[in-house]
């Protein structure tokens, strides 16, 4: 999104211009990613509330952009966190030690996915993952080419951004990656230039900040066929639809393929940052020679992360939520309809909902955030905002969300 185009209006909202010491210090010390954050001064966090200083509650309708599925403060997942750290916290760099906490993970993961899928590589984040997909595709086939998607976004590393569609986002760091191609969603024809010279293709099983695109089954079939046929590595990006979004573990399992390469993140680590990369260990194992080390991480795996990440995941398990995620879904699009709403994109919890133009956007994101409604937007797609509660949000918080929601539609 044009943030420059977003905030030009003036003046901004009192909420947002109100400056103190506080404030100042995080404008002033704190790396910031845009000129206008949010600046909410973040007490605590429960369930589906985040509290500021003052008291005030703000409803979380995007779990931090996906990555508290379970809301705040799980008593799971903080239990499991305190049981590691009077255990041990860092002890060696990943690959060297053996873990309990790093086994943990790997067998809830296994738990929740197909056979070929069977050797975890955990690193720090999404990006990351998605790095070390890229690299493993070039030392496993040979090639450099890399097919990715218009609309994608894969991270903000350079390999990431290079198959990142977004080239206002990308054209202040060039040079990136060579030899990347973006093909259309959905569009047979385009199948064909994936050839005996791609390494990879890589996708978002659901297209994020895209406005959750989501693919046909007939096209996944064919691309898996395609890459299958001319030697070239599947990677589906899961790091923002897997963790039970879509109301499946994973978003893949909607359909008959599996990929060759998995990466994961955001609600992997119960709200602390871990990504991960799952392959099979013929593939994976080749990182372990010619060159050796050939992929090294200092943290990854860190085992209070992975302590919480494998609670989250019992917590999924155990609780059976996924079983709730469509139901919660569909009333939440359901009980959405407004005549100022153009579109719903949805699967699961994991929705987009388009309006006229960027300016209402605008307007109702801001204006949300100053009644406690926590909305947000896509970098590249301006005229919708996004929705993606927690998956265990109380009925009742998605009612009152939903009718803050179209209050703020009515003033349009």
């Amino acid at each position: 999104m044009n943030f420059h185009r977003l905030f030009s209006f003036s003046p901004l909202p009192t909420y947002l211009c109100k400056v103190n010491k506080t404030e100042d210090f995080f404008k002033q010390h704190l790396a910031q990613t845009t000129p206008f954050p949010f600046g909410i001064k973040v007490d605590h966090a429960k369930g589906s509330y985040i509290y500021d200083h003052d008291g005030k509650a703000y409803l979380d309708l995007i779990s931090g952009i996906a990555v508290s599925n379970l809301g705040h403060g799980n008593p799971e997942v903080i239990n499991a966190i305190k049981d590691q750290a009077e255990k041990h916290l860092h002890v060696m760099v990943y690959g060297e030690f053996e873990q309990t906490a790093q086994n943990d993970l790997a067998n809830e993961l296994l738990q929740t996915l197909p056979e070929p899928l069977n050797s975890f590589y955990f690193v720090n984040s999404g990006t990351e993952a998605n790095e070390a997909a890229l690299k493993l595709a070039k030392r496993v086939t040979g090639r450099k080419k890399l097919i990715a998607f218009e609309g994608a976004y894969h991270g903000s590393t350079h390999g990431s951004l290079s198959v990142s569609y977004n080239s206002a986002k990308k054209v202040a760091f060039e040079p990136l990656l060579p030899q990347i191609e973006f093909i259309q969603l959905n569009h047979h024809i385009d199948l064909e230039r994936i050839d005996e010279n791609t390494a990879a293709v890589i996708l978002e099983t659901v297209q994020g900040d895209a406005g959750v695109r989501i693919a046909n089954e007939a096209y996944l079939v064919a691309l898996r066929e395609r890459c299958s046929e001319v030697g070239a590595l599947l990677i589906l990006d899961e790091i923002q639809c897997g963790m039970g979004r879509t109301a499946k573990m994973w978003a893949f399992q909607h359909y008959p393929i599996t990929p060759d390469l998995l990466t994961a993140g955001k609600a992997l680590g119960a709200g602390l940052p871990i990504g991960c990369l799952a392959a099979s260990k013929d593939l994976m194992e080749q990182f372990s020679f010619d060159p050796m080390l050939g992929h090294i991480t200092t943290f990854g795996g860190h085992p209070l992360i992975c302590a919480a990440a494998a609670a989250g995941l019992k917590v999924i398990r155990e609780e059976k939520l996924l079983d709730q995620v469509e139901e919660k879904g569909a009333f939440l699009e359901r009980a959405l309809q407004h005549p100022a709403i153009k579109e719903i994109r949805r699967i699961g919890l994991m929705l987009a909902v388009e309006l006229e133009n960027e300016e209402a956007v605008k307007k109702v994101v801001l204006e949300g955030l100053q009644e406690g409604l926590l909305l947000f937007w896509f970098l590249s797609t301006p005229n919708a905002f996004r929705l993606a509660p927690p998956l265990n949000i109380e009925k009742q918080d998605l009612k009152k969300g939903i009718k803050s929601i179209k209050e703020l539609l009515d003033r349009l």
